[in-house]
């Protein structure tokens, strides 16, 4: 079975909610929506406090070319936009707060298209769609989609890949998302191919997800026979577009570089599915799938949900947390970020929340000791780096031999403290590391 050179196989826990459908969580009664949801720059807001929005409505519009608009998720009135605490951001961002009416008014714009009048779009048409929705990357990175597919003009892309493996533990949203909207994604992997001029694309989904696999392959042959779906081995992070380029392609990307420079374009099957909304319904990104899962949850769930939901409302709609909870992430176990509260919002990269009460516990928690070097980290490392060198250069700020050994080429999966013998918290120094480094460059451009 195909896969990439290192990487981990860490419990999965995703029969927690692997088996229950995605249900439609009940309309917020207000939500919080960051301008700043994607990479790049913040949306810019075209909404003021009093002003009266529609589902669909857009609150915030790009700023640049790489940034990503912004839309109402509910229909009512602009409260205020203000501060408020991010899942992805260690501090608060400009958020436009919206009291909903009630009513799920939409924004009568909008209209519906047939499967002929997408094919009669051009590519330029479909990239102003996907752009004016709104479409990020929604396996985590919300890197956005209109800018993915448009590599520069001497990029020679050759291979379409859906990203269908959600390599991490406990997470299932791209699970049940294929197995009850595969005609969907294979339209949104058609639409997507098609505006790179290819005439084919591969779906990769590890081999822990048989229905999602037998469903996918069944779809494909009846809508889309170029569609092909390919088996991939259960191992984090075989998630990572790096990796699943290098297992489905044999291709290396360069350190440094991105997918199109090896002639590839990997999208999430969230994001192919939110592409063919986008086309088909004229339908701007405001809600997305999000596991809420656990042992410290009481009903894990698979909910469709407003972007801007606080978390809050889907925990009290998931039954409530256990008494012993303590540990909330935004995310999986492997890359999510932990959170101290629940009054933060569902962003368009949320894929889930996870609550842990101790049990289901992926990391050490007992203190750091000293590094065994016994080579373990170097071993499983995907990106081929040296971890604990890395890490141990970083924590003492030798900031131009980090760079030297690679510490920006690190995509901080885990892996390395997942399977350091000495509890070493080696992502956690990475990233000081890295935030230093960038810290240093910011200061010396702003001297020029």
């Amino acid at each position: 079975m195909i896969t990439f050179r290192g990487g981990i196989h860490p419990p999965e826990f995703k029969e927690l909610a692997e088996s229950k459908p995605i249900e439609v969580m009940p309309l917020p009664g207000k939500v919080v929506i960051p301008l700043s949801q994607h990479t790049g720059a913040p949306a810019k807001p075209v909404v003021a406090s009093g002003d009266v929005v529609k589902t669909g409505s857009l609150i915030g519009e790009a700023a640049g070319f790489i940034s990503a608009s912004v839309h109402s998720s509910i229909s009512g009135k602009v409260a205020s936009i203000e501060p408020w605490p991010h899942p992805a951001l260690p501090f608060p961002v400009n958020s436009v707060i919206i009291e909903s009416d009630g009513e799920d008014t939409h924004d009568d714009t909008i209209k519906a298209r047939s499967d002929r009048q997408i094919e009669a779009l051009s590519p330029k048409k479909i990239k102003d769609l996907i752009c004016n929705a709104g479409i990020v990357g929604l396996g985590g990175a919300a890197f956005p989609t209109a800018v993915k597919v448009s590599p520069p003009p001497d990029a020679k892309i050759d291979t379409l890949i859906i990203n269908g493996a959600e390599c991490e533990p406990f997470l299932t949203a791209d699970d049940r998302l294929m197995r009850e909207r595969p005609e969907g994604i294979i339209k949104g992997a058609k639409i997507l191919a098609r505006v790179l001029g290819l005439g084919k694309a591969y779906i990769a989904i590890e081999h822990n997800k048989p229905d999602a696999i037998k469903i996918m392959t069944e779809t494909a042959r009846a809508i889309w026979s170029e569609a092909e779906v390919i088996k991939v081995k259960t191992k984090y992070p075989q998630g990572a577009e790096k990796q699943l380029i290098s297992a489905i392609l044999k291709r290396d990307v360069p350190c440094g570089g991105l997918p199109f420079m090896v002639g590839a374009v990997v999208q999430n099957t969230g994001t192919a599915f939110a592409v063919y909304e986008a086309l088909s319904k004229d339908k701007p990104l405001y809600e997305r799938v999000v596991t809420v899962t656990g042992p410290g949850i009481r009903e894990p769930k698979n909910l469709l949900v407003r972007i801007g939901t606080l978390c809050a409302e889907l925990v009290s709609y998931c039954g409530g947390l256990k008494p012993d909870t303590n540990k909330f992430i935004s995310g999986g176990p492997m890359m999510g970020i932990a959170q101290s509260t629940l009054d933060v919002p569902v962003i368009k990269g949320t894929s889930g929340l996870l609550f842990l009460n101790g049990k289901g516990m992926l990391f050490k928690t007992s203190p750091e000791v000293n590094c065994l070097r016994c080579g373990k980290c170097v071993g499983i490392c995907p990106m081929r780096l040296v971890p604990c060198e890395i890490a141990r250069m970083a924590e003492y700020e030798k900031l131009e031999e980090a760079e030297n050994w690679g510490i920006l080429d690190c995509m901080e999966c885990g892996s390395c403290a997942f399977i350091c013998p000495s509890g070493r918290r080696l992502v956690q120094w990475i990233k000081y590391g890295k935030n230093l480094i960038f810290a240093e460059r910011s200061r010396k451009k702003e001297k020029k």
